[in-house]
């Protein structure tokens, strides 16, 4: 089993900056994609920022030039640098990975509990 575990959420005024962290941790043999995802109150779940294994990312419209995913695949760790907050980044933000157990297993998806991101105007 892969667990992830996200850190750094919380209140910020509208302008301010966060930065979240997700640590990967278990039986996991090699992880290729990871990303941030997000979902606000009566909202879907959406993607905000992917990295893939060769550091390639993608970011949704709405926070391309605010926020920065990284990683450190020494660590098995991802990061969400979000700086110009707006209100509605608002939303509980979910840390997910594309792992493989062993050499033999399929890739799966894992995801964390999520944390709350809150920006006040």
């Amino acid at each position: 089993q892969v667990q992830l575990v996200e850190s750094g959420g919380g209140l910020v005024q509208a302008g301010g900056s966060l930065r979240l962290s997700c640590a990967a941790s278990g039986s996991i043999f090699s992880i290729g994609f990871m990303g941030w995802y997000r979902q606000a109150p009566g909202k879907q779940r959406e993607l905000v920022a992917g990295i893939t294994s060769r550091d390639s990312t993608n970011y949704a419209d709405s926070v391309k030039g605010r926020f920065t995913i990284s990683r450190d695949k020494a660590k098995n760790t991802v990061y969400l640098r979000m700086a110009s907050l707006k209100p509605e980044d608002t939303a509980v933000y979910y840390c997910n990975a594309v792992a493989r157990e062993t050499l033999r297993s399929g890739e799966y998806d894992y995801w964390g509990q999520g944390t709350q991101v809150t920006v006040s105007s």
